[in-house]
């Protein structure tokens, strides 16, 4: 993005460029590393339940923070108040790492010209009666679409973030970032079964292009589809199966099983079950993921990261081979390599680390019929919600909202209570069949880490996984 892209944050605040040129470069003089990090923000958020407005909040907020990095150890002051005396104060916390003698300064960022998404304010798109109007639609035609639907929930979401990066010898790296989400959830019922369905979606792009009446009526009629679904779901069983993986939004157990896994900070930690095997095998041939910010108008989409460096795309594994890490600037200076556009943080209260934007798998050869056809008894995983993983073990646990039994090649009845256990390792080498319908999902993934969220994206084809176990509830 150009350097007059967008007004600079300091121009409206309470401290002048070159009172912050003059402290961030006296702070940084022995430091290795380090920036000032300027956000205003503004986030707004409405729900309507239950036939009326549940809650409705708006919030706009503004600050900065200052950080030093010598050696592997950082320092990092912040504050909501952009002022000289505020700044000066976090200063002095950052000073306390950079004593001693002359030190070699990290390269800047490289600049880049790229506008991935465009800048207006979500929030400020539409006014507050129609916003209302169309929460209040939304449920009126959900309702209308099965005499079942006992409750409906919608909610729509907009965040605004305008960020600054100030280094030590005054450039300024600068974003704008929109951010919409919209939700709608459905709960059906005839006699005593209950079902619940739920589909969101959202991105960067053009904030009226997620409001349209395809788009969302589609978005109710998909929660009605999975609500009565769930009605006829019958408990799962358990074992060890053949699992088919559908396209799109199960690339979610990729990203917590094998994405934070091949993160920077890990590897040089040496707390990742993937530590020392880059150039090893580590999937099954065939299976290539990607880390991608530059994908234009998606959620996990990042012009420039939080310390200035132009996102780009980063391919992690290469037909089963491991050949990439996601850096930030301080792992990747200690580890003697380059940073690729991952040093993300959740606001100006927190220090950036090394995070993933959109990690996906990309499409093979196979088509998805001839996948389910190779499939004697297993599981159809067509959606997940929660997990877990442990990232040094590679262990996962992850619960299906949406899973089919597969007889003999076919999708038969659809099940609750399925949970897919294994380690991402492990997981990666029992691919025996990837498909050709690569899918990312429609835009609802933050990530979290270290008490940090930040939106993401993921995305996979159809996989075949082969003799994975599978956690049911049946007796």
């Amino acid at each position: 993005m150009p350097a007059d892209a967008t007004l600079s944050l300091l121009d409206s605040a309470d401290l002048s460029r070159p009172q912050a040129e003059a402290i961030v470069a006296g702070t940084l003089k022995g430091a290795e590393d380090g920036e000032l990090f300027l956000e205003k923000r503004q986030t707004e958020s409405l729900v309507w339940d239950d036939g009326k407005l549940k809650s409705a909040s708006f919030d706009e907020s503004q600050g900065f923070g200052l950080r030093a990095v010598r050696g592997e150890t950082a320092a990092y002051a912040h504050a909501t108040e952009l002022s000289e005396a505020a700044l000066k104060r976090a200063a002095a916390v950052c000073r306390s790492v950079t004593a001693g003698g002359e030190v070699s300064h990290a390269l800047e960022p490289e600049r880049t010209n790229r506008k991935l998404y465009a800048e207006a304010n979500p929030a400020e798109a539409m006014g507050f009666a129609a916003k209302i109007a169309l929460l209040e639609k939304a449920d009126a035609y959900a309702r209308s679409l099965d005499p079942r639907v006992r409750q409906v929930s919608v909610s729509m979401a907009a965040d605004w973030q305008a960020v600054e990066i100030l280094r030590a010898d005054g450039a300024s790296y600068r974003d704008v970032r929109p951010l919409v989400r919209f939700n709608i959830s459905v709960t059906s019922a005839d006699g005593k079964d209950l079902g619940q369905g739920s589909h969101g979606l959202g991105g960067r792009g053009e904030p009226l292009s997620y409001f349209t009446d395809d788009i969302w009526m589609a978005a109710a009629r998909e929660a009605l589809r999975q609500s009565l679904v769930a009605r006829e779901a019958r408990p799962a069983p358990a074992g060890e199966m053949d699992v088919l993986l559908g396209p799109g939004w199960p690339g979610i157990l990729l990203h917590e099983a094998v994405g934070h896994g091949l993160e920077g900070d890990f590897h040089r930690k040496k707390t990742s079950v993937f530590t020392g095997m880059q150039g090893s095998r580590v999937a099954a041939k065939g299976v290539t993921i990607v880390d991608d910010g530059t994908l234009p108008d998606r959620r996990g989409s990042i012009t420039i990261d939080d310390e200035g460096t132009p996102s780009r795309r980063t391919t992690l594994i290469e037909d089963g081979i491991l050949v990439g890490l996601m850096q930030d600037r301080l792992n990747a200076r200690l580890m003697g390599v380059a940073p690729t556009g991952n040093g993300r943080r959740q606001s100006h209260a927190h220090a950036p680390m090394p995070r993933m934007t959109n990690t996906y798998m990309l499409a093979g050869s196979r088509e998805p019929e001839e996948i389910l056809r190779s499939i004697k008894r297993g599981l159809f995983a067509k959606s997940f919600g929660g997990g877990q993983v442990d990232i040094t073990s590679g262990k996962f646990v992850f619960s299906c909202t949406e899973a089919y039994l597969i007889e003999d090649g076919k999708i038969t009845m659809p099940v609750k209570g399925a949970t897919l256990i294994g380690a991402g390792a492990d997981a990666l080498t029992r691919i025996s069949m990837v498909g050709n319908d690569m899918g990312l999902d429609p835009g609802i993934g933050t990530c979290g880490k270290d008490g940090q969220g930040v939106p993401v994206g993921v995305g996979q084809p159809s996989l075949r996984i082969d003799r994975l176990t599978v956690g049911g509830t049946a007796s």
